[in-house]
């Protein structure tokens, strides 16, 4: 994809430093949105102002935004501060609608992403329209469902196209609202490397205090900006109070993060990764001989399950396993979704060398 960098997207903003989105979850009132907008202005690191106008809800009665109405109050926000201003669209009225009034940045929900008849509808009418665009991940971990997403945006001839990384929902109960699982955004890049990621710790955590360790996080994994929702009072806001953050709070999150460099001139420091990337290797090629060796010890079992007509799956094995690794896995420094991850892998890899072994004509 011929995707252009970010810093080439037209934004006057200071190039050298990650792009900063914030403002609040919904915009609510007239007043709310300026006074939030010109709070913000006043930090010199906030580069787009951001407000939801129509809001996507779980269940019907909550507030869904206030509507079309709210886009003048953006266009106030751009005269007046001189801020770009963004909002959320989920269906081609919501394109005619924004780019009226003049709206500079488009932005497309987890929900939205998800459904790729909403996506083409969306594409299609912005077929001509010279207009950044951000993709945010759809609310199930299914990364060929965002890349679909983003492709259907950038076949519209949209260049400056970007993805939001936000999270995914999730039945177990977190310390997040969304779980990060950060694996998917670093495989994104992966597989389209032009493309700018930026990182959306609000929705991620669901609470103001997770924002920060949530931003250092995504700045340490090179991900190009950050967009927090920022409020004047968040206990009033009428959606997603808890993790909505002030624009002074804003202020010092953005004050404390450390921001990294991808890369060094330091031929000691160069020398020394290198020395300790060579032993991560040599581990890497030891894990893989020792789940060679496992499965070899599956399919025998597998073989000894066919004889006996025995099922392959086992519940109360596997609940053993994962109980007693994740005891050992504490002990070790190894989180409980990590090695519930790990060894949810493993055993699935497990389950399939034993089917084919069921499958085979002749083993008794």
């Amino acid at each position: 994809m011929d995707i252009k960098k970010l810093n080439d997207w037209g934004l006057k903003r200071d190039v050298k430093r990650p792009m900063l989105i914030a403002g609040p979850c919904s915009a609510e009132s007239e007043e709310q949105v300026l006074q939030t907008a010109h709070e913000l202005a006043k930090n010199n690191k906030v580069d787009v102002y951001r407000a939801g106008i129509w809001k996507p809800r779980t269940r019907p009665n909550a507030f869904e935004g206030v509507g079309s109405r709210g886009l003048a109050w953006l266009r106030r926000v751009k005269q007046e501060t001189r801020l770009p201003v963004c909002t959320e669209v989920a269906n081609t009225t919501h394109v005619y609608e924004a780019l009226k009034f003049g709206i500079d940045i488009l932005w497309i929900g987890a929900r939205t992403s998800a459904n790729p008849f909403a996506m083409q509808e969306i594409a299609d009418a912005l077929k001509g329209i010279d207009i950044p665009v951000f993709v945010k991940n759809p609310i199930t971990p299914d990364l060929d469902l965002w890349i679909g997403a983003i492709e259907r945006i950038y076949n519209a001839g949209i260049t400056r196209v970007g993805a939001i990384h936000r999270g995914f929902s999730n039945y177990e109960k977190t310390m997040y609202r969304n779980l990060p699982q950060w694996q998917i955004p670093i495989e994104l890049k992966s597989r389209i490397p032009e493309i700018p990621i930026l990182n959306d710790p609000s929705h991620i955590g669901g609470k103001s205090e997770l924002i920060f360790d949530l931003s250092q996080q995504a700045m340490d994994l090179n991900f190009e900006g950050l967009m927090i929702e920022t409020h004047l009072n968040p206990k009033s806001a009428l959606s997603d109070a808890r993790q909505q953050i002030t624009p002074q709070q804003l202020s010092e999150v953005i004050g404390k993060l450390v921001i990294r460099k991808p890369m060094t001139d330091d031929q000691k420091v160069l020398n020394e990764l290198e020395e300790l990337r060579s032993k991560i290797n040599i581990l890497d090629e030891q894990l893989l001989v020792t789940l060679e060796q496992r499965m070899k010890i599956a399919e025998k079992i597998g073989v000894y399950k066919k004889k006996n007509n025995l099922t392959i799956l086992q519940n109360k094995r596997w609940e053993d396993i994962i109980y007693s690794m994740i005891k050992k896995g504490k002990e070790k420094g190894i989180s409980r979704l990590a090695i519930n991850r790990i060894f949810k892998a493993i055993h699935q890899e497990s389950i399939n060398h034993q089917t084919e072994v069921m499958k085979k004509q002749g083993v008794k």
